[in-house]
């Protein structure tokens, strides 16, 4: 029997690695349901009220940002954040088609 031929396209495992990594993290997750109860909210509001440095949630929020998890807008001299709900619904589709297909 002749075994199937898997090619895979590494850009889009990479950027898929990626995306899955910036869901799966706790913290990255309270982050993300924090801003979407508050739309678009900066970073100052988001580590006072999750008790997290500054540098540490820059940090996540930039993670969450390459994977276009969220977008950030200036306005004025804060920098609004917000879920990029679209690309959210893309990854939970995905990942829900994977775990539902039988093994």
């Amino acid at each position: 029997m002749r075994k199937a031929k898997v090619t895979i396209n590494h850009e889009k495992l990479q950027a898929s690695s990626n995306l899955l990594r910036a869901i799966a993290h706790p913290l990255r997750m309270k982050i993300l349901e924090y801003i979407d109860r508050h739309e678009a909210i900066n970073v100052n509001k988001i580590y006072n009220a999750l008790k997290i440095e500054q540098s540490i949630t820059s940090q996540h929020l930039r993670i969450l940002r390459q994977a276009g998890l969220v977008d950030a807008r200036r306005d004025g001299k804060f920098i609004l954040y917000s879920v990029e709900y679209d690309r959210m619904a893309e990854a939970v589709k995905a990942i829900n088609a994977f775990l539902e297909k039988p093994r």
